[in-house]
């Protein structure tokens, strides 16, 4: 597919010392002991693996793109609704992950950008058969396409909460699913949906039932679809957030610190959220380590759905 843009491919070749060992490793030096590498738990790698995240040009997605480059990654697939934007977030990813890693170059990755409007079922699958032209398979998906509005639910208008319902529940569905299409016939892997700490409780002091009455419905079909292809060989899990300081997010903060400090105030940490703070999550359950984990909602909150 020569118009995908993208950022060339090759084999890793580390002499010295074995570069990917599951989170991003480098070399150290020492007169006084042999050089070692890092060690993590192997199934932890996503060596080998190709990964798709919607919604990935910015905010969690994009975090989770850099969780998976981090950790062995080499063949990404970038999905967002302007594939120019993606191809930004493309270049960016790459070379923050050469950055963190020194023995990597440009051409020692595959990230690939698509558009796609998550919304429109036949636009999710042209982006799958772009992606599975490109890579021949897929190993782990993230539907992290979503949005959120606030509006009483008396005001909430009714295009606003079909389009908040077309991207959060019918887009994670539609990815899901041809996801699976991919996966069934080779009897292996992972899906995760992102729900929210919102499909657990009410969300105050800000008015949004629809958004979570959406993320309630993204956990129980990660739920359902769970066990649907549980016997096929795909899990499918769905990990929920709680308040996380993106970028988006601190902007609107800003001009709200009463906002701020009542949603740290309700979190038992007493903080919100780093989207770091989920790379461990979503690398978990995108690996082999959560092999016999699947219709699981893994909420990473800060304590937040406790009290």
């Amino acid at each position: 597919m020569s118009s995908i843009p993208r950022f060339g491919y090759a084999v890793l070749r580390t002499p010295l010392i074995p570069c990917r060992s599951g989170l991003a490793a480098s070399r150290f030096y020492s007169t006084a002991a042999p050089l070692k590498a890092k060690r993590v738990l192997p199934s932890l790698s996503l060596d080998s693996k190709v990964c798709l995240v919607t919604g990935a040009a910015r905010g969690l997605g994009y975090n989770f793109c850099r969780a998976f480059l981090q950790s062995g990654c080499t063949e990404l697939a970038i999905v967002d609704l302007k594939e120019s934007e993606a191809q930004k977030a493309a270049a960016q990813l790459v070379r923050d992950a050469c950055i963190l890693n020194s023995d990597m170059t440009p051409e020692d990755f595959n990230v690939i950008s698509v558009g796609c409007d998550v919304s429109s079922e036949v636009a999710v699958q042209k982006a799958f058969d772009t992606v599975v032209d490109t890579f021949g398979q897929i190993d782990a998906v993230v539907a992290s396409a979503g949005i959120v509005e606030n509006y009483s639910a008396l005001d909430y208008p009714s295009d606003r909460m079909k389009l908040l319902y077309d991207i959060n529940v019918h887009g994670a569905f539609f990815t899901a699913r041809e996801a699976a299409r991919n996966m069934i016939p080779r009897g292996s892997g992972s899906i995760i949906l992102v729900a929210s700490m919102s499909a657990s409780i009410v969300n105050i002091p800000q008015l949004q039932t629809p958004y979570n009455a959406s993320k309630a419905a993204v956990k129980h079909m990660a739920a359902s679809l769970a066990v649907e292809w549980a016997k096929k060989g795909v899990r499918v899990n769905s990990l929920s957030p709680g308040y996380m300081q993106t970028k988006l997010t601190k902007t609107i903060l800003a001009h709200n610190q009463e906002l701020k400090k009542t949603w740290e105030g309700l979190t038992p940490m007493g903080r919100m959220g780093e989207p770091e703070d989920l790379s461990g999550a979503v690398v978990f359950l995108a690996s082999d380590a959560s092999q016999f984990m699947t219709g699981t909602d893994m909420r990473v909150d800060g304590g937040y759905c406790l009290l």
